[in-house]
């Protein structure tokens, strides 16, 4: 039953991406990313993690997934051949929410160290 439920988590994953990408308009310069997919084991429900840059634009971003939710099942159900068809639902992942300023901060560093070679 794992095994199964692992598939449909790569599954999901792939079809919403595609889905994302091409039928959801986001702000410029936003990106958003699916992180990870987590369908419970009966298969009812798939939790949906996304990671958003820059980060303070996550609440926006959400909104516009959440207000499309009904289309993006829609398109999701059409392209899934199983049953039962999981109900999806947009959640923000918080294990990557310090990522960008991680990244912002190695960059400084990287850019830190070139002056005090150059000097």
């Amino acid at each position: 039953m794992a095994n199964r439920v692992e598939k449909v988590n790569q599954l999901i994953k792939k079809e919403l991406s595609r889905i994302i990408l091409r039928e959801i308009d986001f702000p410029d310069n936003v990106l958003v990313t699916l992180t990870r997919v987590d369908t419970s084991p009966n298969l009812i429900e798939t939790k949906i993690f996304l990671s958003t840059m820059p980060e303070g634009r996550t609440k926006e971003t959400m909104d516009i997934l959440n207000k499309d939710i009904y289309r993006i099942q829609q398109s999701l159900n059409k392209r899934l051949v199983m049953r039962p068809l999981p109900r999806i639902m947009f959640r923000e992942e918080k294990e990557t929410r310090g990522a960008g300023r991680v990244e912002e901060l190695l960059e400084q560093a990287k850019r830190d160290c070139k002056k005090t070679e150059n000097v």
